[in-house]
C-alpha cells in the first residue's frame, strides 16, 4: 500500500499558506481539503498541489511528513518554486 506525504499551498489576500499532510488516497484528500472537509486550517480556501512523495511504509511517510512540518526552509523554497 502506498502513503503520500504532501504540501499543499493557498494564495489568500496576497499571503500564502502552507499545509503538510500524509494520506493513502491523495485525491481525495485534496478533494476534502477544498470542500471545507478536511483539516481545521484548511477550511475556506482553494488548496493547489505543490509537492508529494510516496512511499511504501507508513512510518516512513510518518517521518517525512514530520521532517517536512518542521522544515521551514524546505517549505518556503517549495512555496517559491510553485507560485
Amino acid at each position: 500500500m502506498k502513503f503520500f506525504v504532501y504540501l499543499l499551498v493557498s494564495k489568500k489576500n496576497s499571503k500564502i499558506f502552507s499545509y503538510v499532510g500524509m494520506t493513502k488516497d491523495l485525491k481525495k484528500r485534496i478533494t476534502l481539503h477544498n470542500s471545507s472537509k478536511g483539516a481545521k486550517y484548511t477550511r475556506g480556501k482553494k488548496w493547489y498541489l505543490a509537492y508529494k512523495k510516496s512511499y511504501n511504509s507508513k512510518s516512513k511517510a510518518l517521518k517525512e511528513e514530520y521532517s517536512l512540518k518542521k522544515d521551514k526552509k524546505k517549505r518556503e523554497k517549495i512555496k517559491l518554486n510553485f507560485i
